[in-house]
Parts: C-alpha cells; structure tokens; sequence
C-alpha cells in the first residue's frame, strides 16, 4: 500500500476544478440535512453529524484511493452505532461521548486491519448477506421513525413489536405533525422522482423551517429540533473511561465491516466508471482515519455512502476536491447557518430520513435472488442467496442489527458448505464428435451403451468425497461396464477424495467395472499419482477413454 497522501489529486488538472466546485456544492446540499438527520438515528444530537462529515470528508480525500467516494454519516451504520451504544445501556449525555468513543474505535480498527492487509474480510459479507442486512436495517429505521412522521410516542422492542406499536396508536396521531411530515416526503421523493439534479432535502427543509417561522408552527404544538450548537466542535477525546474501548470492541469490529463493505462497493462501482482502481487495503485505512478524525472531533461514526457518491459522480466530480469543497461549506454551515436549523420540524426531520432509506428497501433484488435456483439441489439449500438474504433481514428485524448481521454471515457460510458437499454431478453425452454435454440439458446427447460419463462441477475434497463416490456407484447398474469421470471441471483434489477414488476403482472392479479418469489435470493429476500411480485408469480425453472401454469384451 503505498504511502503518498491524496492518490485521487495526482495529475490534476486545472479543467476539473470547476467540476468539482459544482460537485462538492452539490454534495453539501445533500450531506447537510442528511447529517443532521442520519445523527438522530444514531440517538445523538444533530450536531454531531455535521461535527463526523468535515474530518471525514478532509482524511479521506487525503487517505483513500477513490477519486468519487463520499464519507460521512450513513443511516446503516447510524443505526448500528445506536444499537451497539444501546446493548451498553448508556442513556443521555453520557451516550453521546460513547458514539464518539465507538467512532474512535471502529477508526482504530479499521487502520490496523488495513496495515495489517485484511481487507480481504470484507469477502466475508456476501452481497446477498449484505442486501437483505440492508433491507433489515431500512425497514427497522423507517419505523422507528415513523412515530415521530406522526407526532406520537415511539415503542420499544423489535421492529414487529415498534410496528403494532404504531398500528395500535394511530388514533393519536397529530394532524399538523402528518401534514409537515407528509407534505416533506412528498418534496422529497417528487424531487428525486422528476427533478434529480435539484436537492430535494435541502429544498424540503428550507421550506419546512420557513413554514415554521412564517406561521409560527411550533407554537401550535408542532416539535422542532431547538437551537443547534455554532461554531467548531471541541477537539480531543471523548471523557469516557479506557475500559469503555474494550467494551465498544466488538460491536465497533461488525459497524466497521458493514461500513467498509458499504463503502468499498460504492468506490468499486465508480472507480470501473472512470477508468481506475481502488485499493482495498487502503480504502479499509481510509475508513479508519476518517473515523478516527469524525471521533476526535467529537462526531459518530461515518462510512463512504453510495448515494452521495452517486450525487457527487452525477455532478461533475473527477477527484475528492469535492469533497474538500462540500467540508468547507461543511464549516461555514457550523459557523454562520446553524441558528436556522433551530426550527426545523421533529417530523420534517423524520420524512428525509425515511426517504433516505426508503431507496434501499430492495424487494426486487429479492425477487432476482429467488429466482437463482441450484436445480440439482433441494429446500433452502437451493436458494442459498435468498434463503442468506432473508436470514440477515430476519435477523434484524427480530434480534437487533449486529446479530443480524452476523445470522446472515453464518447462514450464508452453512449453506456454502452444504453446496460444497453436495456438487452437480452431471451425466453426459455426446452432443457431436468430440463435446460432451450435460444430459439434463441436453436430452437428445448420445450416449454410449455400457459406458457411463459423468463430470463433477466441483473440486474434490473431504466434505464431498462420500457423496460424489455414492454417486458413481450408483452408476455401475446392470448392463454398465464402464464409468469415465471427465476431470477437467474438477480443478482441486485432496488427500481424502483422491484415496476415495481409489478405492472406488477397487470396489468397481471388484463388480467387473472400470472407473475411468479423463482430461485430469495440475493439481488432481499429480495428487493421484502420488497417492498411487497403479490404481486409476487415465485417459488424455473422454474420447479416448469411451473408445478404449467401449472395444473392451
């Protein structure tokens, strides 16, 4: 990983800066209110989202290898960050030095994984996982918003508990609190809807604090978010006791992962767009420093987002000076326009973070992974990226955010071992001189009599040595002499499988048939004739191999 600082600034050229000016003026009309909004899911003031965005904003331009990427409070992580402060039991004051602290300890994490190149681990969480974990998470943040939307109190428990909650207090909705909230989803969406170049948060709440201020809303019993703090926040660390660290470990090792893996996938997707790579070891130091920035800085936690980058990609962006441009508009927002934000209605507040996450309620998706089926496999086994992704959005939906994701992860890597113990095994035939084909799909393939050819889609290993052998077995019927095994999709074997053939052959040949090799190759060919060079009958093709059994008496 190499050391220079603000990789995306190399050969810069004077003809993107007015692109990026637009970009990062463009950013911040987004990244303001979201800020503000995406902070009151964290369970902290609004403040402290804009306090995350400027360091995260400035670090990462600095440190990452995207010239796109977006930094600062996202509603996953936001909310993953509630949770994890919430298992702590940690009310009030005290739970906003602890979003601090745990922003400082996903940073410090991030950037020693990141030394240390384990950015692979982001692997770990499959893009299926990580929908349906989104999914989850939209779902569980829209209706814990949706009280506020109305003006009633919030319930507790899971989402199911907060939904019967909102279902069974509906009679005490507030009409001017729905009519403010409806009417700022409403802009909102419409605007994202026909008119995408135009900011449709900014819009939304400048229109929702001028109502207020016009007609005196907040008189008539309507919530606003009350005076938000000016000028630059206090730096340094946050007064928690060391011990706090250590208790924040684990759940900032799952919020890093899922920001990482949130973030990497936006900085992938634009750096294929214009033509570049992006490090994955120091994107992971990135997000750590822009966490570690956010934390001293008296901020949450942040993560690279793919809706701004996408806003930022749209409007004209070549390198992270926009992002540099949305910071310092970031600062004299802190400094000079903070007092307007005082009026801005509670339900106002909780339509834009709705509408924020109402994108990422991706049924569809769910919709395409269903119809992915394994068709040689049966029950959940079938649909594994389904059956990960709704695991992971259960799991949110029922036992929190971290455990969700977590239940997704390992049902995931359940069935891939399930999958993996339990490969296509193909009977072939000739489809012309020469291919070999899969007679489940091609029914008309000729077949040779006496002569059975199969092809395992997989490696061969210990997990799946029983099944692929009872599977060949199972071949040597009445009338079938011989039995070829076409080796060249089986690109591993080891010691167990490679022993399990052999003795397969001996046990076939005891019943007067020959099992067969064709086409093995690298690894599988040298592994059977160090296990034992005698036993296995090896032809160079399937050719060959149906030839040569085929003249046999």
């Amino acid at each position: 990983m190499p050391a220079v600082l603000a990789p995306s600034l190399r050969g810069y050229r004077r003809a993107w800066l007015r692109g990026d000016l637009v970009a990062g003026a463009t950013v911040w009309a987004v990244l303001v209110p979201e800020s503000l909004a995406y902070a009151t899911i964290a369970g902290v003031p609004p403040a402290v989202g804009l306090y995350a965005a400027v360091p995260a904003l400035v670090l990462y331009a600095l440190v990452g290898s995207s010239r796109h990427l977006i930094v600062g409070p996202m509603a996953a992580t936001a909310a993953l960050s509630a949770g994890v402060i919430g298992d702590l039991g940690v009310t009030g004051p005290d739970a906003v030095a602890m979003t601090t602290a745990l922003a400082i300890t996903v940073g410090l994490i991030a950037v020693v994984a990141g030394a240390f190149r384990l950015g692979f681990l982001a692997s770990f969480i499959s893009e299926p996982v990580l929908k349906g974990f989104i999914i989850g998470l939209a779902l569980t943040i829209a209706v814990g918003q949706v009280p506020k939307l109305l003006g009633i109190e919030k319930g507790d428990g899971d989402f199911f508990a907060q939904l019967w909650y909102v279902v069974t207090h509906l009679g005490d909705t507030q009409l001017l609190a729905l009519v403010v909230g409806a009417a700022v989803l409403a802009i909102v969406l419409g605007l994202r809807r026909w008119l995408p170049v135009v900011p449709g948060s900014l819009v939304a709440v400048a229109l929702a604090i001028a109502a207020v201020w016009v007609l005196g809303l907040d008189a008539h019993g309507l919530d606003v978010v009350g005076p938000v703090p000016s000028g630059l926040p206090p730096l340094g660390l946050p007064d928690v006791p060391v011990s706090s660290y250590l208790d924040l470990a684990s759940g900032a090792v799952g919020v890093a992962l899922v920001g990482f893996a949130e973030g990497l996938g936006a900085a992938k997707t634009y750096a294929t767009r214009g033509g570049y790579r992006v490090d994955v070891d120091r994107e992971l130091v990135g997000l750590g420093v822009a966490n570690l920035g956010a934390g001293l800085t008296s901020g949450m936690v942040v993560n690279g987002s793919l809706s701004k980058t996408a806003v930022n990609g749209s409007a004209g962006a070549r390198s992270e000076v926009s992002a540099i441009t949305a910071a310092v508009l970031t600062v004299l927002t802190l400094l000079f326009l903070t007092g307007l934000f005082a009026l801005l209605p509670e339900p106002a507040l909780a339509a834009i973070v709705i509408a924020a996450v109402v994108e990422l309620i991706d049924i569809p998706a769910l919709r395409v992974l269903y119809r992915m089926r394994a068709r040689y496999l049966s029950g959940p086994a079938a649909r594994a990226d389904f059956t990960a992704a709704v695991a992971a959005m259960l799991g949110v939906l029922v036992f929190d955010t971290l455990p969700g994701l977590f239940i997704g992860i390992g049902i995931s890597v359940l069935l891939l071992l399930y999958r993996a113990s339990r490969p296509h095994i193909a009977v072939l035939g000739e489809a012309q001189p020469g291919l070999w084909v899969d007679r489940e799909r091609h029914a008309d393939a000729a077949v040779t009599p006496g002569v059975a050819v199969v092809r395992v889609e997989s490696g061969l290993f210990f997990a799946n040595a029983d099944h692929v052998r009872d599977a060949l077995a199972a071949l040597a019927t009445d009338g079938t002499h011989a039995v070829v095994l076409d080796a060249r999709s089986v690109p591993t074997i080891d010691v167990t499988a490679a022993r399990m053939l052999i003795e397969l052959t001996t046990t076939l040949r005891a019943q007067g048939v020959t099992l067969a090799i064709a086409r093995d190759i690298g690894q599988v060919r040298d592994l059977l004739r160090l296990t034992d060079e005698s036993a296995a009958t090896v032809f160079p093709t399937v050719d060959e191999a149906v030839l040569s059994l085929t003249k046999e008496p």
